[in-house]
């Protein structure tokens, strides 16, 4: 029995999808058995990275969902249309889906995943997230008999690779940018990696699993690199930091300081859902991963901690885990055929959401309630009682300062460097307005949470 696939791209992690399917020795013996069936591109012109089979290059990727020979069809082509369609329309046929679009199942996860349970098919997305490093299925099987209190990752290889060289070389932000842009290491237009968008995308899909909501993109607070600046970089160091760009998903118990919930929430344990650059302690198992690579932090009960470590993009790594999804759907239906029902363990333990259920497990925790440590640089007049003037100014909001610095002078100002306590955002923010207003301040130029 072979298993035919539809291939939907041929970029980068299509060719390298293709490149394993096309040479299975040393592999799976299974791998044998699926057969690339047809392969969608945009144009039957453009040299390719891999030699295919005549014949089974199209453009018509439409024909490629709704063919009655194909089994799993294999999205890799990216960006959300017409990517989204055709994975409905796929699923509408009856296909299984392997996919690697974090931005598609981030954005309509409700839609994609809803219609595959009506359907009796499989979406797996194992490549959405940490490219070859396996996450997805651990977070579906071996972690799922734990309570998951914490996800926090590195998703993102091209903010890494950034702030790493800040770090090691201290470099400016712009710089270190437009040579990562050279390299190949960032996209002509980094937006959707340096302002955090691509890991709020692969965070709403690690939330989701982890803790058995459907998370969406919108409800993830989202800050990004850009003003991150080697003055913060040395200053980190000199504290025993590192700044990485964090992805969190946290449970927040509610407590007296957050207020009585209402009606809607009183019953609700709270979420936090971040990312923004962090202060890491360099004693902490994230600190030292650097360049392109990313790492996925897991805690829960009864297991602790366990790190994910690899490569979070490239075409051999993510192909490995869009074949591992093909994989798995042949498996099942090698052993169960087609009317096998879906197999608890490999659809997500969040495609219910709240179909069944008479609302949420967990509130969506706004910013202004998190507890955490701050780091502030501010630039001041370089007059005496100036520090003073900013220790009232916190002490007023009920922040307390781990460490106060005075750094150096720049001309006529004075740069100072605090560290807080543990302490409520919203309070936090309280002071920094009042402090704003102090005739002293010049500008505060840099405020990152601390881990």
């Amino acid at each position: 029995m072979a298993f035919k696939i539809g291939l939907l791209g041929l970029g980068t992690v299509g060719a390298g999808t293709a490149q394993i399917l096309l040479d299975p020795q040393g592999r799976h013996p299974l791998l044998q058995e699926i057969e690339i069936y047809r392969v969608g591109v945009r144009s039957l012109d453009k040299p390719r990275p891999v030699e295919l089979p005549k014949g089974l290059l199209t453009t018509d990727l439409e024909t490629i969902v709704t063919d009655p020979h194909v089994d799993i069809v294999v999205e890799v082509m990216g960006g959300l249309e017409p990517a989204r369609s055709l994975i409905l329309k796929a699923i509408a046929n009856g296909k299984h889906v392997v996919t690697a679009n974090k931005a598609v199942i981030s954005r309509y996860g409700d839609e994609i995943f809803t219609a595959a349970n009506q359907a009796g098919v499989y979406v797996m997305l194992e490549a959405a997230v940490g490219g070859g490093i396996p996450v997805i299925q651990p977070l579906k099987q071996a972690l799922s008999v734990n309570r998951i209190h914490s996800v926090t990752g590195i998703v993102n290889g091209t903010t890494n690779y950034i702030l790493s060289r800040m770090q090691t070389e201290g470099g400016e932000f712009s710089d270190i940018l437009a040579d990562a842009q050279q390299l190949g290491y960032a996209e002509a237009d980094p937006t959707a990696d340096v302002d955090g968008l691509d890991a709020a995308d692969k965070m709403a899909i690690l939330a989701s699993l982890a803790f058995g909501e459907r998370i969406k993109l919108p409800e993830i607070y989202c800050e990004g690199i850009s003003k991150v600046s080697a003055a913060d970089i040395a200053y980190a160091e000199k504290l025993g930091f590192a700044i990485k760009l964090l992805a969190i998903a946290k449970q927040d118990l509610p407590t007296p300081e957050k207020g009585t919930p209402d009606t809607e929430t009183r019953n609700f344990a709270f979420l936090q859902v971040r990312v923004h650059p962090t202060l890491v302690p360099k004693t902490h198992p994230l600190a030292s991963i650097s360049g392109v690579y990313n790492a996925i932090l897991v805690e829960g009960e009864p297991i602790g901690q366990v790190m994910f470590y690899g490569r979070g993009a490239g075409s051999g790594p993510t192909a490995s885990a869009v074949v591992s999804d093909i994989l798995n759907i042949a498996a099942i239906l090698k052993s169960g055929g087609d009317a096998a029902k879906l197999h608890p363990l490999l659809s997500c333990s969040h495609q219910d959401y709240c179909a069944n259920r008479q609302g949420r497990r967990f509130a969506i925790a706004p910013m202004e309630e998190l507890v955490t440590r701050f780091y502030a640089r501010f630039l001041t007049l370089d007059r005496p009682g100036v520090i003073g003037k900013l220790g009232t100014s916190f002490g007023n909001h009920h922040v307390s300062l781990e460490s106060v610095v005075q750094t150096g002078i720049h001309g006529e100002l004075a740069e100072i460097v605090v560290v807080t306590h543990d302490v409520r955002e919203g309070n936090f923010r309280q002071a920094l307005d009042e402090i704003r207003t102090l005739d002293t301040i010049d500008s505060i130029p840099s405020i990152l949470r601390v881990l």
